[in-house]
């Protein structure tokens, strides 16, 4: 008989790790708290059933705005986003949860990062449920530092080091593939790892993995961010920020699964966008001037490669 899903386990991971993360980014930052935002949806008919806890940390030290949601819901048909590459499950019922996190830092050394775990469960009448997981983290930096780059990818390789020497490999290229703005031909960020539709592995591996995925975030994202707060920066740096910010808008808002799936689904609207970033600015045709750190951002960070090969990295040239 096929091993069947513990959704009461997974929904009771969720709820402790979205408090585990509201607890590490609050001490970090140090001076703004999460404001909670709970919400609930009764059930109607197909339209999607159920509730959440939208946590926002707003003009805090550290960051300049971080969320993190948790949900649970269920609907009477799955969404297309869900179903694109397995149409076989168009027009099942679903219960699917997660947890997500977006920081945005205040200092553009410092950043950006992403994170969610995620479940899904879909279910027919007289079939067995198909069920999956997905999730990740990946980091967007807006000036580059290799130790910080090291340290990212040594840690989402220590995430899968049990689940067997492929993981790492698979994991990281997924994420590289997956975070690419196809229109502008570049990478949103430096990467991490990215599994979706994960479930061949059986239940309870699948959720072991979930589990490190989820456990690993902290000590990958939190040094870095101690590390850099502080620098000193200027409207230079200020305003490059705020031009790569776009980028991560328009990846959000064009091509990232979890989003298309709210939307689509009928989501809470102010849940699913709170991944945006609080200020952001578009600039025609804006191209770095050459030998510059931003340059360098494009020429050599965003550029997919095994940050934890021998020689991978090379000196850092300085910019000006």
């Amino acid at each position: 008989m096929p091993e069947q899903p513990d959704a009461a386990a997974v929904l009771a991971y969720l709820r402790e790790l979205q408090d585990r993360l509201t607890r590490a980014l609050e001490t970090l930052d140090g001076a703004a708290t999460f404001e909670e935002d709970a919400w609930e949806r009764p059930a109607a008919g197909e339209s999607l059933a159920g509730g959440g806890r939208t946590r926002v940390l707003r003009d805090g030290a550290a960051f300049e705005q971080a969320g993190i949601n948790f949900s649970h819901v269920t609907g009477g048909r799955l969404p297309p986003s869900a179903t694109a590459q397995r149409p076989e499950l168009a027009g099942r019922a679903f219960e699917a949860m997660g947890v997500s996190l977006v920081a945005h830092p205040r200092n553009p050394y410092a950043p950006t990062s992403h994170a969610n775990v995620r479940f899904l469960n879909a279910a027919a009448a007289g079939v067995e449920p198909v069920w999956w997981f997905g999730g990740g983290f990946d980091l967007t930096p807006y000036y580059g530092f290799e130790d910080d780059c090291v340290h990212w990818h040594r840690t989402a390789r220590a995430a899968c080091e049990p689940f067997g020497p492929d993981a790492h490999p698979r994991f990281k290229r997924w994420c590289d593939d997956y975070f690419f703005i196809k229109h502008r031909n570049e990478p949103r960020g430096i990467g991490g790892l990215f599994f979706d539709d994960l479930n061949g592995w059986g239940f309870e591996r699948c959720f072991a993995f979930s589990r490190s995925v989820g456990d690993h975030y902290l000590p990958a994202y939190l040094p870095l961010v101690e590390r850099r707060r502080s620098l000193a920066y200027g409207r230079r740096e200020r305003e490059f920020q705020l031009y790569r910010r776009g980028r991560y808008v328009e990846f959000n808002l064009v091509y990232d699964r979890g989003t298309l799936f709210g939307l689509q689904s009928g989501g809470r609207t102010e849940s699913i966008l709170m991944s945006l970033p609080p200020q952001v600015r578009f600039e025609y045709g804006w191209r770095p001037r050459p030998g510059t750190p931003e340059a360098r951002l494009y020429d050599y960070f965003l550029k997919p490669r095994d940050w934890l090969a021998p020689g991978a990295t090379a000196p850092d040239d300085g910019g000006d």
